[in-house]
């Protein structure tokens, strides 16, 4: 089951770093930043591999591009890895260690949460390098431009991903999410 596991892991960064490239190809300069096409593979991931494979997806899914890539920018990557790397362990906690699989759409509530998390920990990093080393971000104003741009992306989480999960899960392709989702 772990090589099952370590090979879906490594398909969502894959897709992580695939995702943002087609985007950027339609031709839209801030299609990232509006569309978040990185987010969908680290929540999938998390919700479906768990906190510790959710939280290396999200550290490893924007560094990896940044290096193979250079986006996100330099000033913006670490930025990404910690609200990532939120995203995915939160949601990966939620949904398999507090067993929001059980509950109705447990998914998307799980989901929601750690958007919320992951939001709350990208504004406090923001902070921190605004307010307490002065690093010209724009502090809590680019955390709310940085949600309200992202809202078409946020509606297309909300719209595939639980969608996406369920799928996986009853697909059977990793063996013990399609008991526990079976079974609830």
């Amino acid at each position: 089951m772990r090589t099952k596991r370590m090979t879906f892991g490594a398909m969502c960064l894959a897709i992580s770093l695939l995702l943002p490239q087609i985007f950027h190809m339609i031709g839209m300069q801030q299609a990232g930043s509006i569309f978040l096409p990185m987010h969908l593979p680290v929540f999938i991931g998390g919700l479906l591999l768990g906190p510790v494979y959710g939280l290396l997806l999200g550290i490893f899914a924007p560094l990896t591009s940044f290096v193979i890539t250079g986006m996100p920018s330099a000033d913006r990557v670490i930025f990404m890895m910690c609200e990532l790397a939120t995203y995915g362990m939160v949601s990966g906690f939620l949904f398999q260690n507090l067993q929001f699989y059980k509950k109705k759409m447990g998914a998307l509530i799980a989901l929601i949460l750690s958007m919320i998390a992951g939001r709350i920990i990208y504004g406090i990093v923001i902070s921190i390098a605004t307010y307490v080393f002065g690093v010209p971000l724009g502090g809590i104003m680019a955390v709310i431009a940085a949600t309200s741009s992202g809202i078409p992306g946020i509606i297309i989480q909300l719209i595939f991903v639980p969608g996406i999960v369920t799928a996986i899960v009853k697909g059977g392709y990793l063996d013990e999410s399609a008991t526990i989702t079976k079974n609830a």
